[in-house]
């Protein structure tokens, strides 16, 4: 237990004041759900637009205002505006009583473990589940003194430039991962390439290009402790492949889904839910298979390697004009396995496919400790949190 007196969160806040909309013709910050970075608050890049172009579903907030999302999958998007401007209503305004409760503070409890699995039982409604804020309202968090909640957001915001930085680094060696493959993929000499379908570069025989199983075929309650992984969204959803969630199933019930078995060097698209997400299986890959919420492709490696399909499907112009014409721009809401097998591809020499796995290779040999790093700090960061909302800090 904390030894924090609690405070119910609806006895923090100042009232919220409106101010009013500036003139037409003044610019300002239109804040939206896509500008705040998950689990961090950080804010990507603000969109600033004309008063005139502030759409109707919208409120104005101060500088100082903790901004907090309350659809579900995006609970743990959390700011502390630095500035004023206008606010989707997918975001509720909370502006402390500056004698309660310090801003910073709150944000890091409200994306803190604590608050978020609370925060997912109570939400209400089928398609965007949403946070009951009467439930929201009445949550008692624990509430020390000003002092030692400016100290702990202050030891909470070093930890968290350290996490920055390594983010930092990585997204750097994935910028220059996606100049090579521009650089090599999208020249003029590409234009000389034959453009081919996903389809005529598998594999040539049953079932190389298949989803999971569908409807009875595969409950939720045969999943069991250990056995025969499954593979979903969540091994995909970074668009590389990582151990997520582990589901398995008896050998008995996977010699009835044997058709399904991925095999080390399958390329996997989520095509439900999280839609357009890709990964190369890994050559350690257990025994496995996908559900139907993936379409997993075996290659003709004579024609195509994994890698280089992985990247053009994420980064090359002509997959993603394909990919936003057919899904009508709906967040790749209507990808499907014939879709994908349509999906054109300007296919490169295979001698120029293997320089450019191997210059992705060198590149994931600098990215390796970067990533086991920032791994590190995510878990150092979460033991603080919890500690510092005990007490123990």
């Amino acid at each position: 237990m904390s030894r924090f007196q609690r405070h119910a969160l609806k006895t923090l806040f100042a009232e919220n004041s409106r101010s009013s909309k500036p003139a037409n013709g003044n610019e300002v910050w239109n804040l939206n759900l896509d500008q705040i970075e998950s689990d961090t608050g950080r804010v990507l890049a603000k969109q600033i637009v004309s008063v005139e172009k502030l759409g109707p579903s919208t409120y104005p907030f101060e500088a100082g205002t903790v901004l907090y999302s309350k659809l579900r999958p995006y609970l743990n998007k959390v700011v502390v505006a630095d500035d004023s401007g206008f606010a989707t209503t997918e975001l509720v305004p909370l502006r402390c009583n500056p004698e309660k409760l310090f801003p910073h503070y709150l944000a890091y409890f409200l994306r803190s473990s604590e608050f978020l699995q609370f925060a997912n039982i109570v939400v209400a409604g089928a398609k965007m589940p949403r946070m009951v804020m009467g439930e929201f309202w009445d949550y008692k968090i624990p509430v020390p003194p000003l002092l030692e909640q400016r100290r702990i957001a202050a030891i909470l915001d070093q930890a968290d430039a350290l996490r920055a930085k390594r983010r930092e680094a990585l997204a750097l060696l994935d910028e220059l991962q996606r100049g090579i493959f521009i650089e090599m993929f999208c020249s003029a000499e590409s234009s000389s390439w034959p453009v081919v379908t996903i389809e005529s570069i598998a594999e040539q025989e049953p079932g190389s290009i298949r989803t999971g199983p569908f409807g009875s075929q595969l409950l939720h309650s045969e999943f069991v402790d250990s056995g025969i992984a499954v593979l979903g969204i969540d091994n995909a959803v970074s668009n590389n492949f990582r151990w997520v969630e582990r589901r398995f199933i008896t050998d008995e019930k996977y010699r009835q889904l044997k058709r399904y078995t991925v095999r080390p060097g399958d390329v996997l698209i989520t095509i439900m839910g999280t839609c357009g997400r890709c990964a190369v299986v890994p050559d350690d890959i257990p025994l496995a298979i996908n559900t139907k919420h993936l379409c997993c492709i075996s290659l003709n490696r004579d024609l195509c390697l994994p890698e280089f399909l992985h990247a053009y499907f994420l980064r090359h112009p002509v997959a993603q004009e394909y990919l936003l014409r057919t899904a009508k721009g709906a967040i790749m809401s209507g990808l499907n396995m014939g879709l994908i097998k349509s999906l054109p591809v300007a296919l490169p020499p295979l001698e120029r496919q293997r320089l450019f796995v191997s210059r992705c290779q060198a590149i994931q040999q600098l990215r390796s400790p970067h990533a086991a790093a920032l791994t590190e700090l995510d878990s150092l960061f979460v033991s603080l949190q919890h500690r510092a909302f005990r007490g123990e800090l």
